[in-house]
């Protein structure tokens, strides 16, 4: 109940930014939790060329930002972990079809600290608690429930599976030992301290998985957004993330 206060509020305060006009150099970012770090770097390299550029960033589970940027919250470019919420948002004319593309991929992993031999899918049926995105708003929890019913285990990890808000907090949960291992990307497990990755999931089991860029359609007129999007498809930003794991 809390933690729906909670999002109801910070929806109310994104809705009423959403009413004040945009300064000068402002560019609101929408991305996928699992691109905090390469985002945050990238605003970082790009602030010292451009001074005047000033980056408010949004991480969530690219369902949860999609429904807050159909809700008229300020965003000027958005990132997915998957097409479904981009092919949203396009439907419903948010963002400019021009310039949507493919900005990463990345690989689905099994990571967590139990004790126990978990090598492949057919060993989870060893654990008792399973960290999950929840599969409604969180493309890493859908990607991951797709494989675990293509693998044959839905009817054995009933009642095992533990929901996240996003990929993130799936890693958190792993991390505290709250759950004996979670799905999470490849490059969210290389950020684990307290775990090890345990097993890539199969490609074969789930669609790959892309991250689609694009701006929205209020960014027609914010030049700065406009520019970032540029430097995105660059060289240093390859670099970077090379750097933390993504394919290219």
């Amino acid at each position: 109940m809390l933690q729906s206060i909670r999002r109801s509020a910070i929806l109310l305060m994104l809705l009423l930014l959403g009413a004040i006009p945009a300064m000068a150099g402002e560019v609101n970012l929408s991305v996928a939790a699992s691109l905090k770090e390469v985002i945050n770097e990238l605003t970082a390299k790009y602030e010292k060329t451009h001074p005047g550029a000033v980056f408010i960033k949004n991480y969530g589970a690219s369902g949860a930002l999609a429904g807050q940027i159909e809700n008229g919250a300020p965003a000027d470019l958005f990132i997915s972990a998957n097409t479904k919420w981009m092919d949203h948002l396009k439907g419903k004319k948010l963002v400019e079809e021009k310039s949507i593309g493919n900005f990463a991929k990345n690989t689905l992993v099994f990571t967590g600290s139990t004790k126990k031999a978990v090598r492949g899918m057919k060993d989870l049926a060893k654990l008792d608690k399973i960290g999950i995105g929840s599969p409604k708003s969180v493309p890493a929890g859908e990607y991951a429930e797709t494989a675990i019913k293509n693998a044959g285990m839905d009817q054995q990890l009933q009642g095992k599976l533990v929901m996240a808000k996003d990929v993130r907090e799936c890693l958190m949960y792993a991390e505290l030992g709250e759950v004996d291992g979670s799905f999470v990307y490849r490059t969210d497990a290389l950020q684990g301290n307290k775990t090890k990755l345990l097993f890539t999931v199969p490609q074969k089991l789930y669609p790959e998985v892309v991250y689609p860029i694009a701006l929205t359609a209020t960014a027609a007129k914010n030049s700065d957004a406009k520019g970032f999007f540029t430097y995105l498809k660059g060289r240093e930003a390859k670099s970077v993330l090379k750097k933390y794991g993504f394919v290219l």
